[in-house]
């Protein structure tokens, strides 16, 4: 990569969160970190590359804490599609991808994301059977094409959905048992293997790509098969990050299975730490958070995917409590059909307003502006992003304040939280570099990117037939026999409405 100069941006207002207040400030960037924040006229090197921010608000970007890059292909192909018939769908829309669709996927979710002033985000992406080195690297160099930094965690396991959930193989008629036993996952030591070996030869442009390790959900994993991924990852000092208790079918689930809940369980065998991250955590109780917190974790808190799939009503203020980092995540576009952070922030706040009438515990926009940054990249592993701060990089994003969500202009926090729905996005600068120049990505031809698109739609579709109508056979089943599952008593409620048997 090429070095970057000094850049200097006169004349914006820079956001201050806590204080609901956005002076006006130049910012010095050396190279790609942010070296001095001072009033208008700020000194600056007579070659530094002046950036005009007149007119313009300042934030850092958005953190994405959860999403999946392999999704992004798959937008909009479901309705009313539960967590457990979104899983049941995976081999008609997420299968038979080859290593092209592995970075268009990718690179699709990537230029959403910086257009809609996200600059990093936390991608558990999918390759069916296993993952390898290849599908890995065509991902991060997606995102490194793009210009936006992102952990790249596989997301793996050894059983198969029906065999993770208690009595569903045995829901199956005879026929849909046989087919599905088919679509069994490599040996997790194959999968091992494999992660291993991209860790120990990632290359891809480092200072934007990461790597980390997904177990994807503990049902899904044999407790050999996580506590392996926990010591791979510690090995290489990367992060962790699985679904935990997302439905309520997995809190139930997990009771049945190990007597405790998911938390308890991983607590026991050693994965929960300063470098693990819940997705979801919707059924989370009171004990669950303060395990989490104790260790130091963080939960990716995906508001608009939690009702979207049916999952519930997180109670983020209830983690807040129990000192868990909490970041915020859109989940992937298969199952909330956009990568919009600042609707993710906008559903957070709705979501926590409606669990009760007491609005002293409901989450604040600056709360929420900080667990959508800060938070966020805490749970990435990320120390230097989420701020604009000397001594952090210059992760940047440009607010257009005479587009109509800032006319007027009455209180930055308050309006980037409940107002920005991201059209106001003019530029984005990650790393000292514009990715985003006029509301335009730098590195991408959006017209190929389109057409790219549809020849891998039309492709996919023809090819996974089978596979939709081996969903279209199965939705039935596990569209009945899930949500019964979920009428089980619990001691904790997350639903927006009562159930009824």
């Amino acid at each position: 990569m090429t070095a970057i100069g000094k850049t200097i941006i006169r004349g914006g207002r820079l956001l201050d969160a806590p204080a609901h207040a956005a002076p006006r400030a130049d910012i010095l960037v050396d190279g790609d970190n942010i070296a001095e924040i001072g009033r208008p006229g700020l000194a600056a090197p007579d070659d530094a590359t002046v950036v005009d921010a007149r007119g313009m608000l300042l934030h850092p970007g958005l953190v994405n804490a959860h999403t999946h890059g392999h999704g992004n292909l798959a937008k909009g192909m479901g309705d009313r599609w539960t967590l457990e018939l979104l899983l049941a769908a995976g081999p008609w829309i997420s299968g038979q991808r080859v290593l092209e669709d592995t970075y268009l996927s990718t690179l699709i979710g990537a230029v959403e994301m910086v257009l809609k002033g996200c600059t990093a985000c936390y991608d558990l992406t999918l390759e069916i059977p296993m993952p390898t080195p290849e599908g890995l690297d065509a991902a991060g160099r997606a995102y490194a094409e793009v210009g936006m930094r992102a952990v790249v965690a596989p997301m793996v396991a050894d059983r198969t959905f029906y065999e993770a959930i208690p009595g569903l193989m045995e829901a199956l008629t005879p026929g849909l048992r046989k087919d599905v036993e088919k679509l069994r996952l490599a040996p997790y030591r194959t999968s091992l293997a494999n992660m291993r070996k991209a860790l120990r030869g990632w290359s891809v442009d480092t200072d934007l790509t990461r790597l980390a390790v997904a177990p994807t959900i503990p049902l899904h994993c044999s407790d050999d098969f996580m506590k392996a991924c926990a010591k791979l990852a510690r090995e290489f000092g990367v992060g962790l990050h699985s679904h935990v208790a997302e439905s309520k079918i997995q809190a139930i689930s997990g009771l049945r299975r190990y007597g405790k809940s998911l938390t308890a369980h991983l607590d026991d065998i050693g994965l929960l730490g300063p470098d693990f991250t819940v997705a979801h955590g919707v059924w989370l109780d009171d004990d669950d958070c303060r395990r989490l917190g104790d260790h130091g974790a963080s939960v990716a808190h995906n508001p608009g995917s939690n009702m979207r799939l049916g999952s519930g009503l997180a109670d983020a203020r209830g983690m807040l409590n129990g000192n868990v980092n909490l970041g915020i995540g859109t989940d992937g576009a298969n199952c909330s059909d956009n990568l919009n952070m600042f609707e993710a922030m906008r559903i957070a706040s709705m979501v926590s307003k409606v669990q009760g009438p007491d609005q002293r515990v409901w989450l604040t926009t600056g709360e929420i502006v900080v667990a959508a940054t800060e938070g966020s990249a805490r749970a990435l592993g990320w120390k230097d992003i989420g701020r604009i701060a000397p001594g952090y990089k210059a992760d940047i994003v440009f607010l257009d304040l005479g587009a109509i969500n800032w006319v007027p202009f009455n209180d930055p926090t308050n309006q980037l939280v409940h107002t920005e729905d991201g059209s106001s996005v003019t530029h984005v600068m990650i790393g000292g570099r514009m990715v985003v120049r006029d509301r335009t990505p730098v590195n991408v031809d959006m017209a190929n990117l389109a057409k790219m698109a549809e020849a891998a739609r039309a492709r996919l579709a023809k090819v996974n037939r089978p596979g939709k109508k081996l969903f279209e056979r199965l939705e039935r089943i596990v569209g009945t026999f899930c949500p019964g599952l979920a009428l089980t008593p619990h001691h904790i409620h997350r639903y927006g409405a009562s159930i009824r048997a």
